[in-house]
Protein backbone atom coordinates (compact mmCIF):
# COMPACT_ATOMS: atom_id res chain seq x y z
CA UNK A 1 0.00 0.00 0.00
CA UNK A 2 2.83 1.97 0.71
CA UNK A 3 3.66 1.82 -3.14
CA UNK A 4 0.58 3.28 -4.12
CA UNK A 5 1.33 6.44 -1.25
CA UNK A 6 4.67 7.09 -3.03
CA UNK A 7 3.15 6.93 -6.54
CA UNK A 8 0.49 9.29 -6.23
CA UNK A 9 3.26 11.47 -3.90
CA UNK A 10 5.26 11.67 -7.13
CA UNK A 11 2.53 12.91 -9.02
CA UNK A 12 2.73 15.70 -6.92
CA UNK A 13 6.20 16.09 -6.47
CA UNK A 14 6.47 16.23 -10.46
CA UNK A 15 3.94 18.73 -10.71
CA UNK A 16 1.20 16.80 -12.34
CA UNK A 17 -1.12 16.84 -9.98
CA UNK A 18 -1.77 18.42 -6.52
CA UNK A 19 -2.44 15.80 -3.88
CA UNK A 20 -5.07 17.23 -1.42
CA UNK A 21 -6.53 13.82 0.20
CA UNK A 22 -5.89 10.14 -0.08
CA UNK A 23 -7.05 6.61 0.97
CA UNK A 24 -5.19 3.54 0.27
CA UNK A 25 -7.70 0.25 0.26
CA UNK A 26 -6.78 -3.58 0.41
CA UNK A 27 -7.88 -3.39 -3.36
CA UNK A 28 -8.06 0.25 -4.66
CA UNK A 29 -7.66 4.04 -3.33
CA UNK A 30 -9.60 7.27 -3.77
CA UNK A 31 -7.84 10.16 -4.16
CA UNK A 32 -8.57 13.73 -4.58
CA UNK A 33 -6.34 15.81 -6.39
CA UNK A 34 -6.12 19.26 -8.79
CA UNK A 35 -4.97 18.43 -11.82
CA UNK A 36 -1.32 19.94 -13.07
CA UNK A 37 -0.62 20.48 -16.39
CA UNK A 38 -1.49 16.84 -17.52
CA UNK A 39 -4.20 14.88 -18.22
CA UNK A 40 -6.46 13.14 -15.62
CA UNK A 41 -5.71 9.72 -18.01
CA UNK A 42 -2.21 10.31 -17.86
CA UNK A 43 -1.62 10.91 -14.50
CA UNK A 44 -4.07 7.98 -13.26
CA UNK A 45 -2.03 5.71 -15.64
CA UNK A 46 1.49 7.40 -14.69
CA UNK A 47 0.73 5.91 -10.98
CA UNK A 48 -1.48 2.61 -11.69
CA UNK A 49 2.44 2.09 -13.76
CA UNK A 50 4.73 2.99 -11.45
CA UNK A 51 2.85 1.33 -8.67
CA UNK A 52 2.18 -2.07 -10.45
CA UNK A 53 5.92 -1.89 -11.75
CA UNK A 54 6.93 -1.89 -7.80
CA UNK A 55 4.22 -4.11 -6.31
CA UNK A 56 5.33 -6.57 -9.11
CA UNK A 57 9.04 -5.93 -8.29
CA UNK A 58 8.37 -6.37 -4.55
CA UNK A 59 6.19 -9.71 -4.95
CA UNK A 60 8.88 -11.44 -7.07
CA UNK A 61 5.82 -11.45 -9.58
CA UNK A 62 4.60 -10.27 -13.16
CA UNK A 63 1.69 -9.45 -15.11
CA UNK A 64 -1.09 -7.23 -14.38
CA UNK A 65 -1.85 -5.31 -10.95
CA UNK A 66 -4.88 -2.96 -11.72
CA UNK A 67 -7.80 -3.43 -13.76
CA UNK A 68 -7.95 -1.27 -17.07
CA UNK A 69 -9.60 2.39 -16.64
CA UNK A 70 -11.01 4.26 -13.58
CA UNK A 71 -13.85 6.06 -12.13
CA UNK A 72 -13.56 9.57 -11.93
CA UNK A 73 -15.85 12.50 -10.40
CA UNK A 74 -15.10 16.12 -11.21
CA UNK A 75 -16.16 18.50 -8.23
CA UNK A 76 -18.57 20.81 -8.67
CA UNK A 77 -18.74 24.35 -7.19
CA UNK A 78 -21.43 23.85 -4.99
CA UNK A 79 -19.52 20.98 -3.53
CA UNK A 80 -17.59 21.46 -0.48
CA UNK A 81 -13.95 19.88 -0.67
CA UNK A 82 -13.13 19.66 3.32
CA UNK A 83 -16.65 17.36 3.26
CA UNK A 84 -15.31 14.98 -0.19
CA UNK A 85 -12.07 14.80 1.60
CA UNK A 86 -13.75 13.53 4.97
CA UNK A 87 -15.56 11.37 3.45
CA UNK A 88 -12.54 9.67 0.71
CA UNK A 89 -10.06 9.11 4.33
CA UNK A 90 -13.23 7.75 5.95
CA UNK A 91 -13.39 4.43 3.50
CA UNK A 92 -11.65 2.11 5.91
CA UNK A 93 -14.90 2.99 8.44
CA UNK A 94 -17.43 2.12 6.31
CA UNK A 95 -15.89 -0.90 4.62
CA UNK A 96 -15.45 -1.92 8.61
CA UNK A 97 -11.64 -1.86 8.37
CA UNK A 98 -11.25 0.12 11.85
CA UNK A 99 -12.91 1.51 14.28
CA UNK A 100 -11.30 4.96 13.92
CA UNK A 101 -9.40 6.20 10.96
CA UNK A 102 -6.70 6.93 13.36
CA UNK A 103 -5.88 3.51 13.19
CA UNK A 104 -5.63 2.91 9.40
CA UNK A 105 -2.35 4.64 8.53
CA UNK A 106 -3.05 4.58 4.71
CA UNK A 107 -4.59 7.99 4.14
CA UNK A 108 -3.67 11.88 4.50
CA UNK A 109 -5.79 15.23 4.00
CA UNK A 110 -4.46 18.44 3.57
CA UNK A 111 -7.12 19.74 6.24
CA UNK A 112 -7.30 16.99 8.82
Amino acid sequence: MRVVILALLDSTAKKQADTLAYVVMPDHFHWLMQLGGVSLSRVVQRVKSKSGYEINRLSQCSGKVWQHGFHDHALRKEENIKAVARYIVANPLRAGLVDSIGDYPFWSAAWL
